[in-house]
């Protein structure tokens, strides 16, 4: 039996230990939510319960923005499969709750913020299957729930990270987006796995194979210079794929990573992402 080095041993034992817990983690998207009047909604969506945040009382409006989390808390470590993929700190929330104007909502990914030890939560759902064409149609049906609450009408999509590749297939099916933004997103998940050298993602769709669908719909994707996961050459890639009078806006924020410093900045970036 090989020797374990103790000093890596206990690295690992301390990293387990102020791991937070789902519920802890499902505690601080609580704690955003109710800060600005907005509280859960659970909508079942087969096979999988879909967790929303919005307003206490929606107010009816012609125009829905959506907010699409990331992948969340998806690996423990570059080896080690998360037991559960609520994110630590839900970055798409925080957007959703500074825009500015407008109504919102937000919609966490399949098996985020619910009972990941259900069967249909397989951690397939967040590693090689996590944009698999039922991941896609459990968001559509949710997206459709939200829509009626609102009574709207027109929507955006809004997708941060892997969040992104969600929106960009959601909107790909539907006829009622009428702007697609992108915060780090993952928008060429082939590209991003051969970039980063890891298994490409076997069980999941790809937005770059749907071009055609997106073309006419506007969009804006936002990258960071200091962002080493989803980088600015990824993103321009996949916009260049467009013909040359359809191609999204990029644009590449100086100083910003995969997390900093999107929500603080928010309200600028969606003034500016509203302007074409």
């Amino acid at each position: 039996m090989p020797r374990i080095n103790p000093w890596l041993l206990c690295c690992f034992l301390a990293a387990c230990m102020t791991l937070p817990s789902p519920a802890e983690r499902r505690s601080v998207a609580n704690s955003l939510a109710q800060r600005q009047g907005w509280s859960s909604l659970t909508i079942p969506a087969e096979p999988f319960d879909m967790v929303a945040y919005l307003p206490n009382v929606p107010t009816p409006a012609q125009r829905l923005t959506i907010y699409l989390e990331g992948d969340g808390l998806a690996w423990i470590t570059g080896t080690q499969v998360s037991s559960d993929p609520t994110p630590r700190d839900p970055l798409a929330l925080r957007l959703a709750l500074a825009q500015p104007a407008g109504a919102a909502a937000y919609l966490g990914r399949p098996c985020q913020y619910g009972d990941a030890e259900v069967s249909h939560c397989s951690s397939r759902y967040w590693t090689s299957h996590r944009f698999a064409p039922e991941v896609i149609t459990a968001t559509d049906r949710s997206i459709d729930v939200l829509k009626a609450h609102f009574g709207a009408q027109r929507l955006t999509l809004v997708g941060y990270s892997g969040g992104g590749a969600v929106a960009a297939l959601v909107a790909a099916r539907r006829t009622d987006v009428e702007r697609l933004v992108t915060v780090a997103g993952n928008l060429d998940p082939l590209a991003w796995t051969t970039y980063q050298r890891v298994q490409p993602l076997a069980g999941s769709l790809n937005p770059a194979d749907q071009i055609n669908a997106l073309r006419a719909i506007p969009q804006w994707h936002f990258v960071g210079t200091k962002d080493d996961n989803i980088t600015p050459a990824l993103v321009q890639s996949f916009a260049e794929r467009f013909p040359t009078g359809q191609r999204p806006v990029v644009r590449v924020e100086p100083g910003f990573d995969h997390r900093c410093c999107w929500a603080e900045q928010w309200p600028r970036l969606w003034r500016e992402s509203l302007s074409r």
